[in-house]
């Protein structure tokens, strides 16, 4: 008798499950195309051309009618330039993520621990420096002055390489672990380094996942330092490099209408939409590899008893 009932209530929940999976992945299905479908103009508003787009705006299918590679033979007109701009992202995004984190995790992890006195008052200075700044004229003038960053790849990576934003979030995991971990390191004799780097750091896979989706896009999509600090045209980031082109392909179209010079037309709002493309494809391919971690709970079952 008590098995059936537990049997019958089993088969209860399973379809008050059931039907709250059904609506969760509805109402997920249909928040997931709203998010996807601005992607997806974008592309096809690349392949379009100039007049179709000012004519009839973003189309939402693609035709062949008015279909135009022109935006990217511009874009990509001086492809060794593209290439250097790549390299030069793609290695300031990977240095600077690395450091980033690391810094992040271990200054959370110092300020998560409660054996740790004066954790309130680094975490107040920290959050202080959140709230005001010396200002755009004492920041270039230091960096530029005393730190040397012009023409330099420190310039890129040294401004957003410690997030305080970055460690709030690092400080607030780290205290959800459970103390006894590390207790029991320390009984073991193992010093901090070793707690951090043996027990800590593969039990924060998630947040570190995360934190470097976080770094890697500032990263990547910074273009503000390197107008500052870079005037060497070789050491250009994408993201700046397409600024450029476009900032330049705009200023002639501006001269040709004031001056009444016949210009081939330049298709501005299409090589927009390829930039995107250009400058956001690849660092969209880095979301799946680090997806799964971000709900994933690696500290179940780490401490038993």
């Amino acid at each position: 008798m008590t098995n059936q009932v537990v049997l019958n209530t089993h088969k209860r929940l399973s379809k008050d499950e059931l039907s709250v999976n059904i609506l969760g992945i509805v109402l997920i299905g249909i928040f997931a195309l709203i998010c996807v479908i601005p992607f997806y103009l974008i592309i096809i508003a690349s392949f379009t051309s100039e007049t179709s787009l000012i004519r009839n705006g973003y189309p939402l299918l693609p035709s062949f009618a008015n279909f135009s590679l022109d935006s990217y033979k511009l874009s990509l007109k001086n492809p060794v330039a593209i290439l250097k701009a790549y390299g030069t992202t793609i290695g300031v995004t990977a240095v600077g993520t690395f450091l980033s984190v690391f810094l992040a995790t271990m200054t959370g992890y110092v300020l998560s621990r409660k054996d740790f006195p004066w954790r309130n008052k680094f975490a107040f200075f920290y959050f202080f420096t959140t709230l005001f700044n010396g200002g755009l004229v004492p920041w270039y003038l230091l960096c530029v002055r005393y730190l040397n960053f012009k023409n330099n790849i420190v310039g890129l990576i040294l401004p957003l390489m410690f997030s305080v934003w970055n460690m709030i979030i690092a400080k607030s995991f780290m205290s959800g672990l459970p103390m006894e971990i590390t207790e029991s390191a320390k009984i073991d004799g193992a010093n901090d380094l070793v707690i951090f780097a043996r027990l800590i750091i593969p039990l924060s896979k998630p947040l570190i996942a995360t934190l470097s989706l976080f770094a890697a896009l500032a990263y990547w999509n910074d273009w503000y330092n390197c107008m500052l600090y870079i005037t060497d045209e070789n050491m250009f980031t994408l993201q700046y490099y397409l600024q450029r082109i476009l900032g330049s392909a705009e200023a002639m179209r501006i001269v040709a209408e004031k001056s009444g010079i016949a210009l081939p037309s330049i298709p501005i709002e299409s090589m927009k939409m390829s930039m995107t493309v250009i400058a956001t494809g690849p660092i969209v391919l880095l979301y799946p590899f680090v997806q799964r971690y971000f709900v994933k709970g690696l500290t179940i079952g780490a401490v038993k008893g």
